[in-house]
């Protein structure tokens, strides 16, 4: 088993203590290792106030942390093997989708066809 500091590193690590950072989210382990992952590996963390960051408990023995307020859990496991959070896709993604094509040139867009136009304005709504 490796040692660290004349300590013995456990293979089944355990969080003892964790704070957040502006910066970075740091744990304490009970093997005396302390690790730490950039905040921006978990985006709700990332957009969590203070108030929120603070708000913790330890889960399990000390397998992982979770934030109440932000519906945040991440793992000894996940931050040893760096392992970071990805957003998931919103319904908002496909409204930029369509956001972006609606700027297309219009050679790039479907164009209604003038009889239809001509149909539903008449002749008198082009001039």
């Amino acid at each position: 088993m490796p040692r660290i500091k004349g300590i013995p590193a456990s293979n089944d690590p355990r969080i003892q203590d964790v704070r957040v950072t502006e910066d970075e989210i740091i744990a304490h382990l009970a093997d005396g290792r302390v690790i730490s992952v950039p905040l921006a590996w978990s985006w709700r963390l990332s957009e969590a106030t203070p108030k929120e960051r603070a708000n913790l408990r330890l889960i399990g023995s000390g397998q992982g942390v979770h934030w109440p307020d932000v519906d945040e859990d991440i793992s000894v496991e996940g931050m040893l093997h760096g392992i970071p959070a990805h957003r998931p896709q919103s319904r908002r993604a496909g409204a930029n989708t369509r956001a972006v094509r609606d700027h297309e040139p219009p050679s790039k867009r479907i164009q209604p066809t003038r009889g239809k136009r001509a149909q539903a304005g008449g002749r008198g709504a082009r001039g």
